[in-house]
């Protein structure tokens, strides 16, 4: 079956995969993510190493969303920049460094929702009566009072769907509400930072150099209304893979990786079209064999969009 599955995903998936992807580089904010997978048997590496399934996907401003996965046998920077390859834009992303040697096409924007987890797993190990006031304690609250601005700007969203409007309207809002606070953010942690509160080496003194270290990318978040302030939509991409890793475990050979990687982003894309994955895979294994799918026309009817509603 396994092999069934392989020479499907080379044949009718591997096709509609590529004009996804070129699709997707026309984008102009995509969202990063990466997680580990177990490939046993991989050429020059032992069965219990890690390789990576990387995860790409297009922002809340797409019309027509796209979620696709690449599996690698390490976690190179490499790999998105040949993934990426012709995409310039915005990629807002966690803070792994392999997305800061893109094109310089492209402007990385870090994840806000990074920076308090740090203060919040010290606040975990803190003494209830030690909290209020401690540094750990403030670092949260600055975030908080960021992420609270932004939840005010999506309720004058003017539907579910935002619109051109909504996302300048966020876009012009920014500047005069949330850049003071992370101005105050960054000064704080700046004043607090090597004094015996907050050494170099202490918990307290990374927190604060993460967010120190990434602060422009960070405030890359108010060049554009359609940004949004955390990764979290490509967290919740990747969910569906690490959920399923917990099942299968691992892969057998890269063959086999590579298919699972085909499969998942037909899946996860059909789902973000609100398709039914189920019937979208029976009409593309139907389709396919009978089409030619080196001609775009004939492929562009297999797309997400153009199939049939089910």
């Amino acid at each position: 079956m396994a092999n069934w599955l392989i020479y499907a995903s080379e044949h009718w998936l591997t096709p509609i995969f590529n004009t996804l992807k070129c699709i997707l580089a026309q984008a102009i904010i995509l969202y990063a993510d990466e997680s580990s997978v177990q490939v046993l048997h991989e050429e020059g590496k032992p069965a219990e190493s890690k390789s990576t399934m990387w995860m790409y996907r297009t922002g809340g401003d797409a019309d027509r969303p796209i979620v696709l996965y690449e599996y690698q046998p390490n976690r190179r920077h490499a790999n998105p920049r040949l993934f990426l390859e012709g995409f310039g834009g915005y990629l807002p992303s966690d803070g792994y460094q392999a997305y800061d040697h893109l094109s310089s096409r492209v402007i990385v924007v870090r994840c806000w929702a990074h920076v308090p987890r740090k203060f919040t797993d010290i606040l975990k190990s803190t003494p209830d009566y030690n909290k209020p006031g401690s540094l750990a304690l403030r670092g949260v609250e600055y975030c908080d009072a960021l992420f609270a601005l932004e939840r005010g700007y999506a309720k004058n969203f003017h539907s579910p769907i935002p619109t051109d409007d909504d996302f300048m309207s966020r876009y012009e809002a920014r500047p005069k509400r949330s850049k003071p606070v992370m101005d105050e953010f960054f000064n704080w942690a700046q004043s607090v930072y090597g004094t015996i509160l907050a050494l170099p080496r202490s918990k307290m003194g990374l927190a604060l150099a993460y967010a120190m270290n990434h602060r422009k990318h960070l405030e890359n978040v108010l060049l554009d209304g359609r940004l949004e302030i955390s990764n979290n939509r490509s967290e919740r991409s990747i969910k569906p893979f690490v959920i399923g890793r917990k099942n299968w475990i691992f892969s057998n050979t890269e063959n086999g990786a590579t298919a699972s990687a085909m499969f998942y982003s037909i899946i996860e894309t059909a789902k973000e079209n609100r398709l039914k994955p189920y019937e979208y895979l029976n009409f593309i294994f139907e389709t396919a064999p009978n089409i030619d799918l080196y001609n775009d026309e004939e492929i562009s009817r297999l797309l997400p969009w153009n199939a049939p509603s089910f």
